[in-house]
């Protein structure tokens, strides 16, 4: 009996630290980040010189953010003409057309936080990607520009 539960501790020590072993890496992440702005620059919504899409800080410099560990980030703006029609009608346009855009097109898992109520001041939209890990927020805003994107890697080993 003693036997049985040392081989099952045995085992379920060796499954945790071989868990432990394949953390993601910066680099890993750091490439997914890249690829989701190329898909980003290349999505039809966003492609389009009437959404006035910039990316202000591309993910491609390493930021420590602790003990030889690193993130990149990418911030971005794009902006959704209003046309007539009340602003918070507009601004559920705008999000429902980010929340498409993240889930569909970049992958991303939203987070909904059903205690937030929307408000003519703008909207928050928070997102996942787990493997690698990575999180994305959008505000959507009731001025120019629309979309706000700061997307930024977990804080990881560059190998």
């Amino acid at each position: 009996m003693r036997f049985i539960r040392l081989l099952a501790i045995g085992l379920a020590l060796a499954m945790t630290s071989s868990g432990c072993a394949s953390e993601p890496t910066l680099d890993k992440a750091a490439a997914e980040l890249q690829k989701d702005t190329q898909r980003l620059e290349t999505d039809d919504v966003f492609k389009n010189p009437l959404n006035k899409l910039r990316i202000l800080q591309r993910p491609d410099k390493d930021i420590p953010c602790g003990k030889d560990k690193f993130n990149r980030i990418m911030r971005a703006t794009a902006d959704y003409e209003r046309v007539d029609e009340p602003l918070n009608a507009h601004l559920d346009r705008a999000q429902t057309l980010m929340e498409n855009a993240l889930a569909r097109v970049l992958k991303y898992k939203l987070d909904f936080d059903f205690g937030k109520v929307d408000t003519d001041d703008g909207r928050f939209i928070y997102a996942t990607k787990m493997d690698p890990n990575i999180k994305v927020v959008v505000y959507v805003a009731p001025e120019a520009p629309t979309w706000r994107l700061y997307a930024v890697t977990a804080c990881l080993p560059r190998q």
